[in-house]
């Protein structure tokens, strides 16, 4: 959480309200300059040409692997992400790094088609100036897969983190320019002003993750000039519990996914949709282990849910869990706050008309309506404007075709909806628009060019 002035932003512990840091709000009247600064840096950047920009990247690696433990605990101390899950997401940054820059620069290669007639040359280039907008949920994560394949592929970075978790975003940003030329990768800080200067300046393209509401925001401020725009946005994620699940592995699952990072991650499960034939079961094991989970101050190595993020987030919850009550869904395990803490919250009895079923949560909030059979599963799952991820639980055959029937873009089968390694990230419906990760993915960072030479021009190679 923070609190701000016209010139400071102060990073707030959501645990203990202490003030963590401080960084210098960006004038809005400053934005134009800074933008002119990496259109200036661009064509030099993408002059230096694929391999040497990668060159340049590789050793940002090692800094990262470094820096991770002191990453993780400033993730901890600015969002409240227990300290297991923080360092874990620093860590793995720091892991995927190298991999995620080879897998950029392979995407970005030149590549030859060839008729009888022509031979084409498909290239990648730059747009120019790019924007990544990211949040504060995972703030290590999420800029590092908006801003190195822009990076790679030649753009110019304008970074502007969340104003919840400005200190992370800096650090990451800070390692970064050690080896980057000046004006390549800058950074920019405050709120929805300075988001918005951003997004309406001279800027080639927007990547932003966040919610529906902004993301639509944003694409039509970029409609007037047709910038490119890639959006990750919200989700309401439903998990299908079949009848020939395995229950156990199921309710596990159910309770990791509802509650890490206090239920504050896009592909959260929100909602559970379960077999009639095992409801009883089911929820007797979600609630126990729900019990089981220990909540406290995130620094702590043996507690697993912290707080909210911010006393705003916190009432947004509230908001939802008082109105689902009212219309009576039971209150099973849970439901107590304190500060910025909610306990870990299993609510039964839920029901389609409820809004709790609807609009996004993003809180520490288990929610679980019974079915009676897959074509009601179906139907209420694809019930929803989102379309971010899910997952079913069953036998895998039986699991894969209701996964087919769902209207998102990620489905895991028996587990969480990422995909293996090189896969997109992406959400159908109103959930994104654009994708990222992945060799595709990374390519949605570039303008796609062709040269179209006469075959009967070309000159052999010897």
């Amino acid at each position: 959480m923070t609190t701000a002035t016209s010139t400071t932003l102060d990073s707030i512990n959501p645990a203990t309200l202490k003030v963590v840091g401080t960084v210098p709000v960006t004038s809005v009247e400053d934005i134009p300059s800074i933008v002119e600064n990496a259109r200036n840096a661009q064509k030099a950047w993408a002059e230096l040409g694929l391999e040497a920009r990668v060159d340049l990247l590789r050793p940002v690696a090692k800094r990262l692997e470094e820096e991770a433990d002191r990453i993780g605990s400033l993730i901890t101390a600015e969002m409240g992400k227990s300290t297991k899950e923080a360092q874990g997401e620093a860590s793995y940054g720091a892991q995927k790094y190298a991999s995620e820059l080879e897998s950029a620069y392979e995407a970005f290669l030149p590549e030859e088609v060839c008729d009888e007639n022509t031979k084409s040359l498909v290239y990648r280039d730059p747009f120019g100036v790019s924007a990544a907008i990211t949040p504060w949920n995972f703030p290590m994560l999420m800029p590092q897969q908006c801003i190195l394949p822009s990076l790679v592929a030649g753009n110019t970075v304008i970074f502007k983190p969340s104003e919840e978790t400005p200190l992370v975003g800096q650090a990451y940003a800070d390692i970064l320019n050690e080896f980057l030329p000046e004006g390549v990768l800058q950074i920019i800080h405050g709120a929805d002003d300075q988001g918005k200067a951003l997004v309406s300046s001279d800027i080639n393209l927007v990547t932003f993750t966040g919610s529906r509401e902004v993301g639509a925001k944003i694409l039509t401020a970029c409609g007037p000039d047709l910038k490119r725009v890639i959006l990750e946005l919200g989700g309401k994620d439903a998990l299908i519990i079949l009848d020939d699940a395995d229950i156990e592995a199921a309710a596990t699952f159910a309770v990791h996914n509802s509650f890490r990072n206090a239920g504050q991650v896009c592909v959260s499960t929100e909602r559970i949709y379960v077999n009639d034939a095992i409801a009883d079961e089911f929820e007797s094991l979600v609630i126990s282990k729900t019990e089981e989970l220990k909540q406290g101050n995130p620094s702590d190595n043996d507690v697993a849910i912290g707080p909210m993020v911010s006393s705003m987030q916190r009432d947004i919850v509230l908001q939802q869990l008082d109105q689902a009550i009212e219309d009576g869904a039971e209150v099973r395990c849970g439901g107590t706050t304190n500060e910025n803490f909610i306990t870990p919250t299993v609510l039964t009895g839920c029901s389609h008309d409820m809004r709790i079923m609807h609009d996004e949560t993003f809180g520490p909030v288990c929610c679980i309506q019974r079915v009676s059979n897959d074509e009601q599963a179906v139907e209420l799952a694809n019930d929803t404007p989102y379309g971010l991820g899910g997952a079913v639980f069953g036998e895998v055959d039986h699991a894969v075709s209701i996964a087919r029937q769902l209207t998102t873009g990620m489905v895991g089968i028996n587990k969480a909806c990422g995909g293996a390694e090189g896969t997109p990230w992406v959400g159908a419906c109103q959930s994104g628009y654009g994708y990222h990760s992945g060799r595709d993915g990374h390519r949605q960072f570039t303008q796609v060019r062709t040269v179209n030479i006469p075959i009967h021009q070309v000159k052999p190679k010897y």
